[in-house]
């Protein structure tokens, strides 16, 4: 093993305990969809840097997330297709992070509304510096194609399911991230 893979599997380990360590609030959430299959979900919250750390565990169609809120920016990493996804966040759309925050203290009450939602398409243009983003979203994404991706508006927004990825939190907010990603 070289001293560079060391240092990367050393950083990676790090990582991902300083994360648990530093963050402030942890949600979690679990699901037994309609299907009868299960999923769950984890969100750490750090409130010092503003950033939402979103671990959804789904086997193969899992994938993680970071809601930078200083950054105005979210990127979801879709373990299945093998790309991460960046686009800008609708502050007046997203939950802030005090609600995700007390989200881990409520139940959806049974036949309660479903949660809002909103879908972005996929560009076909691969980023191809996704330092530019930031340190927390550059570690997401880092090493896999990366994609911009952008709201959808009006019409748009009645849609089939098919093409599309839901990466929200669940009982929450809907993320629905839509369209053929090429080269994966």
């Amino acid at each position: 093993m070289t001293v560079s893979s060391l240092q990367i599997i050393i950083g990676a380990l790090l990582g991902v305990c300083l994360t648990q360590a530093l963050a402030d609030d942890s949600v979690n959430e679990n699901n037994q969809g309609n299907d009868g299959g299960n999923s769950h979900q984890n969100v750490n919250i750090n409130n010092q840097d503003h950033i939402a750390n979103i671990n959804s565990y789904n086997g193969w169609k899992g994938w993680d997330a970071v809601w930078d809120y200083s950054k105005e920016l979210f990127a979801t990493r879709l373990f299945n297709k093998r790309a991460c996804i960046v686009a800008k966040m609708n502050k007046d759309a997203f939950p802030s992070l005090e609600k995700l925050n007390k989200f881990k203290d409520q139940k959806p009450a049974k036949g309660t509304s479903p949660p809002p939602f909103l879908r972005f398409s996929i560009s076909k243009t691969r980023i191809r510096n996704v330092a530019q983003f930031g340190g927390p979203i550059n570690t997401l994404c880092k090493g896999v194609p990366t994609y911009y991706a952008q709201q959808d508006q009006g019409g748009a927004l009645l849609f089939e399911s098919q093409g599309c990825v839901d990466t929200g939190i669940l009982g929450l907010f809907g993320i629905y991230l839509c369209g053929n990603i090429s080269g994966c």
